[in-house]
């Protein structure tokens, strides 16, 4: 059976996923490569893509960001599915989501209507989303306003609708960026987020020459305090 959407949110790196049986998979779900028997990430991934209609499908999974950029199998099949031009989307999430770990997560959305013969061929793209910052604090938990939500899905909508432009890329700068083909191949089809979206926020200058100001000026402010403190205690010694 296909599906027209597959969503999951898998556990997280199962150990012992069943490697052994799936070296023999009727359903031939792993031909892209067999995932590592102590991370069942990609074992999820590979079953869901096979599970999606070919050429229209589409798959969203939950996972941790090892996935972005493991090597060995993992790597392989990371790469298999950029080539194959599967992966559509991935969007990092802030820590701390989850009552059972603390651990930050993303999003990685796969679009079956990109392979060849697909309405989306020719669509080469992936777009990535930084939204490790788009979260309310909690007591324990932090969650994801609505507001935040509607920031990811509008920059996502915007990027399936052709609508990225120069204006764009400066407004959404430190939050989303797509990228290439052969960019991700120089990153070595290594999909960490940083790689991609700079969030880096230079210092704000220090003018020494104010912050000298404001020391001699406290210094002048702690001497008068000084006098004064020495005149009262003489007077109190007399």
């Amino acid at each position: 059976m296909k599906f027209d959407n597959v969503v999951a949110n898998p556990p997280f790196s199962l150990d012992k996923w069943g490697a052994d049986e799936a070296e023999g998979d009727i359903y031939n779900r792993f031909w892209r490569g067999l995932p590592p028997k102590s991370k069942g990430d990609y074992a999820f991934i590979s079953h869901m893509i096979e599970a999606a209609v070919a050429k229209k499908g589409r798959v969203a999974v939950v996972a941790p960001h090892g996935v972005l950029f493991r090597g060995a199998a993992e790597g392989r099949i990371r790469r298999k599915l950029i080539e194959d031009n599967l992966l559509d989307a991935v969007i990092g999430l802030p820590g701390n989501l989850f009552p059972t770990t603390n651990i930050p997560v993303a999003i990685l959305i796969f679009d079956c209507s990109r392979e060849k013969g697909g309405v989306n061929e020719a669509r080469k793209e992936v777009f990535f989303i930084d939204a490790s910052n788009e979260y309310q604090s909690g007591k324990n938990q932090n969650t994801l306003g609505d507001a935040h939500i509607h920031r990811i899905i509008q920059v996502y909508n915007e990027f399936r609708d052709s609508l990225i432009n120069d204006q764009w890329s400066i407004i959404n700068e430190k939050f989303a960026h797509v990228a290439g083909f052969e960019e991700i191949k120089e990153n070595d089809f290594n999909l960490n987020i940083p790689r991609y979206v700079d969030t880096f926020e230079e210092e704000e200058e220090i003018d020494i020459q104010a912050v000298q100001r404001e020391i001699e000026q406290l210094e002048a402010e702690l001497a008068e305090v000084r006098g004064k403190m020495d005149r009262l205690l003489k007077d109190m010694v007399v």
